[in-house]
């Protein structure tokens, strides 16, 4: 009996007894962080014991000295906060133009077929198109000024906006479309009411894209006749192989383009935070 009713307890008492918890895992930030130090670690095992020359790569400490030497002295006649004062400049002004002139191409190309059929072509022969092939061309029509680096950077924005605008357009609803034209709204309101809030994450989602293109080709922008800004900066320290102003000079850029890629994403979720519910 009691061999029995032991046996019959069994499932009860399987049933109370607490399941073994699963070790909680680590967050995403913990492990990038424990990346970084570890690549920041191997960096400085590798200048300490000189495996590589310390004129190809400097210690992390002498690249924390030339930063704080940077911010507060200066690098060929500017401080690093106006090399990077003038690179967001640019960056910036490019950006407006290309959202300026790729949101409508965009919906020009998702919502009708004459638009499609004319700047189709354009975007697919800008898109694969390399800045600095057609870098000589913008410094013979615009000159060395800024006009010339803003239009490159420009020019490489462009075709992310464009597309990701049309794609976003195209994606729409055929039945909230419908839904609306059918209360009778018109061509205007379908698109202003309908068709661009639905297409906001996937134009959000280009201008990210281009940012990231638009800091790829800064530095090949500021090559010309450019007096200030980061790849200016980076490119003259290159020359006189003051390695850790380039180092330095990089991680900045990298930096940067991380606080701008962070700051876009909670302005797309303020902006449709339904894009990011699951």
């Amino acid at each position: 009996m009691t061999f029995s009713a032991d046996i019959e307890a069994l499932p009860q008492r399987i049933e109370t007894e607490p399941a073994a918890r699963a070790p909680t895992p680590l967050p995403v930030p913990v492990i990038s962080a424990i990346t970084v130090a570890a690549i920041i670690a191997l960096w400085g095992l590798a200048s300490a014991y000189a495996l590589v020359s310390p004129v190809f790569l400097p210690s992390p400490r002498q690249v924390a000295i030339a930063a704080y030497n940077l911010a507060v002295k200066g690098f060929v006649d500017a401080t690093l906060a106006e090399h990077v004062g003038a690179s967001l400049y640019r960056i910036f002004g490019a950006l407006i133009a290309s959202v300026a002139i790729g949101i409508p191409a965009g919906i020009a190309i998702g919502t009708s077929r004459i638009g499609r059929g004319i700047l189709d072509p354009i975007v697919e022969f800008l898109r694969p198109l390399p800045p600095l092939a057609y870098l000589p061309l913008v410094i013979i029509w615009a000159g060395i000024g800024e006009a010339s680096k803003i239009t490159v950077i420009a020019l490489s924005m462009l075709p992310s906006i464009i597309l990701s605008t049309s794609a976003g357009v195209r994606s729409v609803s055929k039945d909230h479309v419908n839904a609306a034209r059918s209360l009778g709204a018109s061509k205007r309101q379908v698109l202003t009411e309908v068709v661009l809030p639905s297409a906001v994450p996937s134009i959000l989602t280009g201008i990210r894209i281009a940012l990231g293109a638009g800091w790829t080709t800064l530095v090949a922008a500021e090559l010309v006749a450019a007096t200030s800004g980061i790849g200016f900066m980076i490119q003259s320290a290159a020359q006189f192989l003051v390695t850790d102003i380039v180092i330095a000079g990089i991680v900045v850029i990298a930096l940067i383009a991380i606080l701008l890629e962070y700051v876009a994403r909670q302005i797309e979720r303020r902006l449709v935070p339904w894009a990011f519910q699951r």
